[in-house]
């Protein structure tokens, strides 16, 4: 299939991009400039230069495409909800489009939007794709997003939701802060630690939403997490064997990490317990279910990926 792929650069869409090349679709990636195309080019896809700001440039490539994967956010320039919502009002218009007499292109486009368990809130107990949502401050915007996606599902166009959970591997995302802090000797965590994490692998993500785009009954929300259920302690705790250093452990309170982080650290603080019955019943199934049970190979992808 044609795929239009936001954020192929990125912690998400990278995989991603490697996910859908790998399952031999022709994919079309929206970047910002010339290094970023070159990197694109490297992996398979097909560049396209332009910016989420500014959707008018990239409309008619995103007109050709069969599929849309939305897994770009802009956090730059404080204007991130709105653009995304443009990008995806553009995006829902391209895959709406008519059909032209023969086209030989799937009974149904499909669009994927990637928002995030954030939208859930606390969650103590374990919450499937069916729970309530309760969006902390950072993921305010979502609900009204993916209600966005979903409400432009018709007979002609599949639209899905992936609320990926707290992404790992590689050289970035919380956990990748969390070995960069460690490796430095000082881990602060906010609040007790006694929180958990809904987890996932960037690789087993990618594969998700290769899995979606294959499948033509895939609608609907989608979790994306590995279910290890470990707390932010138990990270800390399997981490430290591994640096140089064993590192200091300052607990900061809540009050304290806002004033300095601002609503991230209602995210960090955050205590979730998710599930992904929906993906599974895809036949997704995560290759890692612990970060604390890998956390030697971890580190090492981390560190092979900052070098």
């Amino acid at each position: 299939m044609r795929i239009f792929l936001t954020g192929a650069t990125g912690y998400i869409g990278g995989p991603v991009l490697d996910a859908l090349v790998r399952g031999g679709h022709d994919v079309t990636a929206l970047v910002r400039d010339n290094e970023k195309a070159r990197r694109v080019k490297a992996r398979g896809g097909h560049p396209v230069i332009g910016n989420l700001a500014d959707p008018e440039p990239f409309r008619g490539s995103a007109d050709a495409q069969d599929g849309y994967v939305h897994a770009a956010f802009d956090f730059a320039s404080g204007k991130g909800p709105a653009i995304e919502r443009a990008a995806l009002e553009t995006i829902i218009a391209a895959a709406k489009r008519p059909r032209t007499a023969g086209s030989t292109a799937p009974a149904k486009r499909f669009v994927i939007y990637t928002s995030g368990v954030w939208i859930l809130g606390r969650t103590p107990e374990p919450a499937g794709e069916d729970a309530p949502i309760n969006p902390i401050a950072m993921a305010s915007f979502r609900p009204a997003h993916e209600q966005l996606v979903l409400e432009a599902a018709d007979d002609h166009l599949r639209t899905i939701v992936v609320r990926p959970g707290v992404v790992y591997g590689g050289g970035g995302g919380m956990v990748g802060d969390m070995f960069k802090s460690a490796t430095n000797g000082l881990v602060r965590v906010v609040g007790d630690g006694n929180n958990h994490w809904p987890l996932v692998y960037d690789r087993d993500l990618a594969d998700l939403y290769a899995k979606l785009a294959v499948n033509i009954d895939a609608s609907g929300i989608y979790h994306a997490n590995d279910e290890g259920d470990e707390r932010v302690n138990d990270l800390v705790s399997a981490i430290a064997p591994y640096v140089p250093v064993r590192p200091d452990v300052r607990n900061v309170p809540i009050d304290e990490a806002r004033t300095k982080m601002g609503p991230f650290a209602d995210a960090l603080a955050l205590d979730q317990l998710v599930r992904s019955p929906r993906a599974h019943a895809l036949g997704w199934a995560p290759t890692l279910h612990s970060v604390a049970g890998n956390a030697a190979r971890l580190l090492e992808e981390w560190r092979a990926a900052r070098n």
